[in-house]
């Protein structure tokens, strides 16, 4: 989102910006690259380009269904793979990735998402158990719904984003992360309702699927 990132960019004088495809490895590298060049070596990382598509999955666009993954998915496999293996060589730094509640809490209306941020879920995890204890730490993040424009992407409506928990500021989940990196925490759960919904899909799945099917009135 070019105009987001010049609008983000212009409330405060420190920040950078360069536009680029997260799909596209080569374009990932080299702007990881060019940072390095002009800033000096990255020390935080924050993986969480996304889009939000919804639709049954029988009447989404399958070709809508493949950049879903390609983004929110792939993009986090580019930034990864692109940064880490500098944090490593240099022994100290922070990768955090995001994902959502929906990588553990499948959804109707939701699939393509879902599908995305489970594996986001699943490949932050290996990464990390690949890598501890080697001076970077890592993070994944997994918040329910968020204050943000990408809700507005929701384009068949899921009736359970009205009848859910109210979206949080985007500063308790910036705030969440600042607190388990702090203390070396890799998953992070915003919020209270969000631990809540992760333990109810983890103990009562069937209750979980009961609440959505009641929401979308089928």
């Amino acid at each position: 989102n070019e105009q987001g990132l010049r609008e983000t960019a212009a409330s405060c004088d420190s920040i950078r910006t360069w536009h680029l495809d997260v799909t596209n490895r080569q374009e990932v590298e080299a702007v990881v690259k060019t940072v390095e060049s002009e800033l000096g070596p990255i020390e935080r990382v924050y993986g969480c380009a996304a889009i939000f598509p919804t639709a049954l999955l029988l009447d989404q666009d399958p070709d809508e269904i493949h950049r879903v993954m390609n983004i929110n998915y792939g993009g986090v496999v580019n930034v990864s793979l692109s940064t880490l293996p500098r944090l490593l060589e240099r022994g100290r730094g922070v990768l955090v990735n995001f994902a959502s509640i929906a990588g553990w809490i499948p959804t109707l209306h939701f699939g393509a998402y879902n599908a995305s941020k489970f594996a986001s879920v699943a490949f932050t995890e290996v990464l990390y158990h690949e890598n501890r204890g080697k001076g970077v730490h890592i993070s994944c993040v997994c918040p329910s719904q968020v204050d943000t424009p990408l809700l507005a992407q929701a384009t068949s409506k899921p009736r359970i984003l009205k009848t859910g928990p109210k979206p949080m500021r985007p500063e308790i989940v910036l705030d969440a992360v600042d607190r388990a990196v702090d203390r070396g925490k890799f998953w992070v759960f915003p919020g209270a309702h969000t631990q809540a919904a992760w333990r109810l899909r983890r103990f009562f799945p069937s209750l979980m699927w009961k609440i959505d099917h009641d929401a979308e009135g089928f």
